[in-house]
C-alpha cells in the first residue's frame, strides 16, 4: 500500500468522538485516539499480528 493510499480509519460502531483509529502502511500499523490525534503508537506488522492474536485469545 502506498503512503498516498494509507489513511486513518475507525470502526463504524464508533460514535463521533473518542474513537480508536488505525492506519496500515506497507511496513507499519499506526494507532491513535481521535481525541488526541497528535499522539500515535507505531507497530511493526509482526507486533500488530501478535497483538491481534492476544485479543482473540482473551489476553486483554
Amino acid at each position: 500500500m502506498s503512503e498516498a493510499a494509507a489513511r486513518w480509519r475507525r470502526s463504524s460502531f464508533c460514535a463521533n468522538a473518542g474513537c480508536a483509529e488505525i492506519k496500515i502502511d506497507r511496513d507499519t500499523v499506526s494507532l491513535r485516539s481521535s481525541e488526541r490525534p497528535e499522539l500515535t503508537v507505531e507497530l511493526t506488522k509482526a507486533e500488530w499480528e501478535a497483538f491481534k492474536k492476544g485479543i482473540v485469545a482473551g489476553e486483554f
